[in-house]
């Protein structure tokens, strides 16, 4: 058995997989290892399988409010068992077209842990494996706060929270970041009660301040209860919250972050991904990737971020809160393509300072494909008075970002 190889990568997730992917096509010779499944967390416990869930709650939401689109139903059930079941379906195709590549890309793929024991050496079952290169990708684990340790029935984590069969009558989420968000969402859409307990003075805080606001406005109106400010204990299985109140939910899903999976860095390995303990996300964890392996570089600061669900949430480079800008916003109100989706509780924002966009900040159906636009723009030096040049298409969200630009 050869196990001499030029490339040697620990995890199976976005950056271990893209990593394995493109030094396949510079012709190198490579192993990747996962003990669990290909794919990572991305795939398996996070972005893909929570996508799946929200979407189905949000057409469930629509059903029940079509009545003041023009269209009657009866009375709309769910079965949450075929919800997971069209999850975990999604999962598995999209697992396969993974594990397909990398056999067509000749990836030797051992799954089983391993650990790296030099800058060219990594043991697995035994085996040594000798790698002129090593990259480690072993991601992260849901954050654990003293406390509130996970213990997988009434304290839930990202992990635990898929792994329910049935929803519960009430869940207390505790923390406001993209996770906390949009379970909150899928747990209301369902008609879960629903409450959030932020530690910070608003939700999702890393969020531009208005930004925060206004979702803090659209969970009011939907009937999500949210604290802030607040921190929560445990006792008794009941919540007990820093401003005196009591609360008894059936479950509680501890969602305050993620950290890197404990390892012993060695000198000599390159880390990348969430292990590297910077912006954990699977896109910039592919960027990292590539840019290791094909040299293509990227600015990190341009990094967009997404919070998924109804309206969704975008945003990209400087907020209002860190400096002096020109701003412009516009209300989704304003939109016609709003209007006719019943979709007008949002706006799009964007930062400028001396002709050049530095951030913007989107809540709005189509966020996550309108904060690109955005992206594009910054990335290319493009200024404000070439993006009044170009012709957006009506009616669309897209033209928000057009009615933007004309006032900066």
């Amino acid at each position: 058995m050869d196990t001499h190889y030029d490339l040697g990568i620990i995890g199976g997730g976005p950056a271990g997989y893209t990593s394995a992917l493109h030094a396949s096509l510079k012709g190198k010779k490579v192993v990747l290892f996962e003990k669990d499944e290909i794919g990572g967390v991305c795939l398996n416990r996070g972005c893909i399988p929570t996508k799946s869930i929200l979407y189905v709650s949000e057409i469930y939401k629509k059903v029940k409010e079509a009545e003041k689109y023009g269209i009657k139903t009866s009375s709309p059930e769910y079965d949450y068992h075929k919800v997971l079941e069209r999850k975990n379906g999604i999962v598995e195709r999209l697992r396969k077209g993974i594990e397909l590549a990398l056999k067509n890309a000749k990836v030797d793929v051992v799954k089983s842990s391993a650990t790296a024991i030099s800058q060219t050496e990594i043991e697995s079952d035994g085996i040594l494996y000798n790698c002129d290169e090593i990259i480690c990708a072993v991601g992260s684990s849901p954050k654990i706060i003293k406390g509130l340790e996970f213990d997988g029935e009434f304290l839930l984590s990202s992990d635990d929270v898929l792994n329910l069969t049935k929803l519960p009558k009430s869940i207390v989420i505790i923390g406001s970041g993209a996770i906390g968000i949009e379970w909150a969402r899928i747990f209301s859409n369902f008609g879960v009660e629903t409450i959030i307990v932020e530690l910070a003075e608003h939700l999702l805080p890393i969020a531009d301040i208005e930004v925060s606001k206004r979702i803090e406005r659209i969970f009011k109106s939907q009937g999500i209860k949210y604290y802030t400010n607040t921190t929560a204990s445990v006792k008794d299985k009941m919540i007990l919250l820093s401003n005196g109140e009591v609360i008894n939910p059936e479950k509680v899903l501890v969602a305050v972050g993620r950290t890197p999976n404990l390892i012993k860095k060695i000198k000599g390995i390159n880390y990348i991904g969430d292990v590297k303990g910077e912006i954990q996300l699977a896109h910039y964890a592919i960027k990292q990737a590539i840019e290791n392996i094909d040299g293509i570089k990227f600015d990190t600061d341009l990094t967009p971020s997404v919070v998924y669900g109804t309206p969704e949430i975008a945003w990209i480079g400087k907020r209002e809160q860190d400096g002096e800008f020109k701003k412009s916003l516009i209300l989704l109100s304003a939109l016609g393509k709003a209007q006719c989706d019943g979709e007008t509780d949002g706006f799009i924002k964007i930062l400028s300072k001396e002709g050049k966009i530095l951030g913007a900040h989107i809540v709005s159906p189509e966020a996550s494909a309108l904060i690109q636009q955005i992206a594009i723009a910054m990335n290319n030096n493009i200024s404000v008075k070439n993006l009044k040049e170009i012709c957006f298409a009506h009616p669309t969200y897209s033209e928000g970002i057009f009615d933007c630009v004309q006032k900066l």
